[in-house]
């Protein structure tokens, strides 16, 4: 495994009436991030909300290049992010307790944050296609270039993950500074992550280490 700092390249936030940032997701252009009772479009530019849907947000969120997906409790919604219409609801694993959300190869992956665990899930049916289990409560989810990436906030110490998607095992591990801790997590598609702040209601931009075989 290796190890270092988090670099923190950018700071988004905080928003106007936002308490805090749960899910997070990026379409290519603005981040998204729920926020309790919206979903928020942000430009990374300028930092502003360019645009908000009124819905039950208080957990991870996925686009899956058309779609937008938000665990509402024990449900995810498939939403239309130009209506913010909800197109199909799916149960979320276990009735509960779900975290963060990606969209990867047809399918949700989704945190469960005390059980230490993530799903793989059939985004038609929500039944569970796989499960890798972790050490640490898990929070945002994420996936670039074949790595999958995940968070976690526990107590105050508190990091990004790389892990091994067949055993659950870290390759890398950047460590936020101590009481920092992540509550959502999307990828550019580049070398930037936006990790959720939870209650400082901010979404910190983190550098993406260089894989070894790019350098």
């Amino acid at each position: 495994m290796t190890r270092s700092k988090a670099d923190i390249i950018q700071e988004l936030g905080p928003f106007p009436d936002v308490e805090a940032v749960h899910g997070v997701t990026h379409d290519g252009q603005n981040v998204w991030f729920a926020s309790g009772d919206r979903l928020n479009a942000v430009d990374p530019g300028t930092g502003k909300i360019v645009r908000s849907i009124e819905m039950t947000a208080m957990a991870g969120t996925a686009f899956d290049g058309t779609h937008m997906f938000q665990i509402a409790e024990d449900r995810i919604q498939k939403i239309d992010p130009k209506t913010g219409s909800v197109l199909a609801s799916i149960p979320a694993p276990q009735d509960g307790g779900s975290s963060g959300l990606a969209w990867a190869d047809g399918a949700l992956w989704v945190g469960q944050f005390r059980d230490r665990k993530i799903h793989k899930i059939d985004p038609e049916t929500g039944a569970i296609l796989r499960t890798i289990e972790s050490n640490r409560f898990v929070t945002g989810v994420t996936w670039v270039d074949g790595e999958l990436w995940h968070g976690t906030w526990e107590g105050d110490e508190n990091e990004l993950r790389r892990i091994d998607p067949e055993n659950g095992a870290v390759l890398t591990q950047l460590d936020m500074p101590p009481g920092m801790g992540i509550s959502g997590l999307e990828s550019d598609g580049g070398d930037r992550f936006f990790c959720g702040g939870g209650n400082s209601g901010t979404i910190r931009v983190v550098r993406r280490p260089q894989r070894a075989s790019a350098a």
